[in-house]
């Protein structure tokens, strides 16, 4: 644009007019001026520089009122709540010291996907200044400072599902490498205090850190992870008189140890070479939390669009913001193309087909579960009774078993009803060559539209046929998860082919081990709904974006309806189906099984949720939620106790809220 100046003894009026007439003509060519590439990258240098102030802005907020809460006197936050809720109860371990438990067993803790703090050893330019410091977890500020570095160097090989040349990612060690996920967002922290109520420290208490990117067998190819976990347990064992180990999985983690303990028997190479009596003689007792034994749908929809309900639903309030269409960020672009490389996604696809998850016109669940109703503050470690049945007159069957579905009447219809082309008749056509000019590749891009058609007119996809889909739209990561994962019902337990480890995650795929006096535990959270299936759509944005999305103007129509926003829901911790976190204890382990042949005790603890009465009471100690039920207070002092000594009779035996009884009773395992 023209600069002029104002020189000496030109203040007349035909001067000025002058002036101003030549500034408008020069802003009226720059205004319809073709784009320049200068132009072009300030606006989006601009637009960049806008989200990173936004964010840092949040970011600051938050540490100044974290920083506000730290400061002041204990007393007043304390004073301010107790005046609001009333006398504030006992933490279970001062609770439970008073009752005299103390310090016993050693315990070990086993952290799920994402909750683990990720550090930088090597990288490269971009990341220059960042050796130790956190990519993963702590305040996350290389992600809005560089986020195209961060998403470089959290990214894995797309080929080896290891290290990409000169980049070293490892996980943070010790009790801090997941006790805060964040400032102020507990994940073990809450546990891990009220332990040390009651006696334990550092030396009692083990951290297993992973990096939770990788394939469960290839955090022992790379870091020696599984032999560091054995190693540490054998030693705790050694120093404290022999006491055998209580081991404390979440999430993701329950999966991890699962592979563990087929491990850690298996002769070398493959596995530990601790022998078949190694688990029975170093552990007492693996309560697991939120276990996603049978996998969860929700991984589907994160390979499939990298979506779940809440990012849908932000997607909607703000469509094109996470898209190219209006900063040019590709954020879902990137997202997936860094997601793509982490193999352990892989480990929670939805394992055992329909048999365990349902058919197209069948499920377990049913419609046993009402999305629309208000949970009571009723969860009591001392109450047994199961949650008083809801009246289902009027409730209408779900099809949970369409795991996805294009198109709300496809969700609903009977099967015989739906036309479907053959998928496998789709893949064997040859694919066309990318023609598109994309910024950030991911697989869609080199399938081509005829392919994109053929995904969307199959229609409905089973947990029997999501295996297929997914090979069909990401075949590089579903063939480094074949060699590691596997998600079927072994016919023949002994057959040969299941020492191998990639079955070792799959609890229809492999045998607990040989140790009758051990105890395995499964608790999680119910009455919260949780994604179970999903409404598709084909998207037309771009020729670059994502051509899936969940439909979010899918609704069920009432307010009890376990159809919102293209989601159908059902009874779960918000991430877990109950189907998925109970099935194995209530059925598959109950007894003596061809799963569980020494007859190792399961037990089922249910947590009903009941959210926080009011803000002050934080993420609530009565949550069932996922992560949330980490600070449950029922919970906590069931772990307690079984570290302390007390076996699950003296617990009371099953805690149970959901119908997961009467699910089990319809899936017909073979045990």
């Amino acid at each position: 644009m023209s600069f002029l100046r104002r020189r000496k003894g030109t203040d007349s009026s035909k001067s000025q007019n002058l002036r101003c007439n030549i500034v408008k003509e020069d802003e009226k060519n720059n205004l319809y001026e073709s784009p320049r590439k200068e132009s072009y990258n300030s606006k989006k240098s601009s637009c960049w520089d806008s989200c990173c102030w936004f964010i840092g802005f949040v970011c600051s907020v938050w540490w100044f009122l974290l920083l506000l809460y730290n400061t002041m006197p204990a007393s007043i936050p304390q004073y301010v709540t107790e005046a609001i809720t009333g006398p504030l109860t006992d933490p279970p371990g001062v609770k439970l010291r008073k009752e005299g438990l103390t310090v016993n067993h050693p315990v070990v803790f086993v952290p799920g996907i994402v909750t683990g703090g990720l550090e930088l050893w090597e990288g490269h330019q971009c990341a220059e200044g960042l050796f130790r410091k956190r990519l993963w977890g702590g305040s996350f500020g290389e992600l809005y400072k560089r986020p195209l570095c961060w998403a470089q160097h959290m990214s894995l090989d797309n080929e080896t599902g290891l290290d990409p040349p000169g980049i070293r990612v490892r996980p943070v060690s010790g009790l801090v490498a997941a006790d805060y996920f964040a400032a102020g967002y507990f994940v073990w922290a809450v546990l891990i205090a009220n332990l040390a109520q009651i006696g334990y420290e550092e030396k009692t208490m083990y951290m297993a850190a992973y990096d939770w990117r990788l394939s469960f067998q290839n955090t022992e190819v790379r870091d020696q992870t599984l032999s560091r976990i054995k190693s540490n347990i054998e030693l705790m064992v050694a120093t404290n008189g022999g006491k055998k180990v209580v081991v404390i999985p979440h999430s993701m983690g329950v999966l991890y140890f699962l592979h563990f303990m087929k491990w850690v028997e298996a002769p070398p190479p493959m596995g530990g070479g601790g022998g078949s009596e190694w688990c029975a003689k170093h552990i007492k007792a693996v309560m697991n939390i939120g276990g996603p034994f049978l996998g969860v749908p929700k991984s589907v929809s994160g390979l499939f669009s990298v979506e779940a309900r809440d990012i849908a639903i932000a997607r909607t309030f703000a469509p094109g913001f996470l898209d190219k269409d209006v900063f040019g960020l590709q954020t879902f672009q990137h997202l997936m193309r860094m997601t793509r490389t982490w193999d352990s996604t892989m480990s929670m696809i939805p394992k055992g087909g329909e048999t365990i998850w349902g058919e197209l016109d069948w499920s377990p669940e049913g419609s046993s579960f009402n999305c629309g109703a208000k949970t009571l503050r009723n969860n009591s470690i001392n109450n047994t009774d199961q949650i008083p049945n809801i009246n289902l007159a009027n409730m209408k069957n779900v099809n949970y078993g369409r795991i996805i579905s294009f198109g709300k009447d496809v969700a609903e219809a009977h099967s015989s009803k739906i036309e479907r082309v053959d998928l496998l008749d789709s893949m064997k056509a040859d694919m066309l060559a990318n023609l598109t000019n994309c910024d950030i590749w991911i697989e869609y891009h080199d399938i081509g539209d005829h392919r994109i058609k053929a995904v969307a007119d199959y229609k409905v996809y089973t947990a029997g046929s999501i295996l297929d889909l997914l090979h069909f739209v990401s075949p590089k990561l579903m063939a480094r998860g074949g060699a590691h994962f596997s998600y079927g019902i072994a016919d023949n337990l002994d057959d040969p082919k299941y020492q191998h480890y990639k079955y070792w995650s799959n609890p229809l795929e492999t045998k607990l081990p040989d140790a009758p006096d051990m105890e395995i535990y499964s608790m999680y959270g119910v009455g919260i709904p949780t994604e179970r299936a999903y409404v598709y759509k084909v998207t037309t944005a771009t020729d670059c974006s994502i051509p899936f999305q969940i439909d979010t103007s899918v609704e069920g129509g009432s307010e009890d309806s376990c159809l919102k926003g293209g989601v159908f829901s059902a009874d779960g911790d918000e991430t877990v189906p109950v189907l998925s976190a109970g099935l194995m204890a209530a059925k598959g382990w109950r007894g003596k099984t061809r799963f569980n042949p020494s007859g190792i005790p399961t037990y089922i603890r249910e947590y009903s949720h009941a959210p926080p009465a009011n803000l002050l009471e934080g993420r609530g100690t009565q949550s069932g939620a996922h992560v949330d039920i980490m600070g449950n207070f029922a919970l906590i002092e069931d772990i307690i106790r079984v570290a302390a000594g007390a076996t699950g009779k003296e617990l009371g035996g099953d805690h149970v809220y959901s119908d997961i009884f009467k699910w089990a009773e319809r899936i017909n395992l073979q045990l």
